[in-house]
């Protein structure tokens, strides 16, 4: 398992997603997201230059853990890319998605 890079902002966990989030990467992101025992995650997409549908459902899937556990998943994807993705599958419409990571954690407030 890959360690990813984190930031802490009070009771918000920043983490920067992988360079690539498929298939080999999902379950590795999802392991490293659960062992950080938080209720508040903003995902940061923004160094994420390949995101296929199983990196997709990981996000769906993680956004549906956190919320049955109280807490929340945040998306910030400034890359244009990324931000198409997310809209064309209408995942912006399920997880809610910032131009920032700073917007996305202060939208925890």
């Amino acid at each position: 398992m890959v360690k990813l890079a984190t930031e802490v902002f009070g009771d918000v966990v920043v983490v920067h997603a992988p360079e690539e989030l498929g298939r080999d990467q999902a379950e590795s992101l999802q392991t490293n997201l659960r062992a950080l025992d938080r209720q508040r995650i903003v995902l940061d997409l923004d160094r994420t230059e390949l995101l296929d549908s199983v990196g997709l459902t990981s996000l769906v899937d993680l956004g549906d853990e956190l919320r049955a556990q109280g807490g929340e998943l945040k998306i910030a994807a400034s890359n244009p890319t990324n931000r198409k993705i997310l809209e064309i599958t209408r995942l912006d419409q399920v997880l809610e998605v910032y131009s920032s990571v700073l917007e996305a954690v202060k939208s925890f407030r």
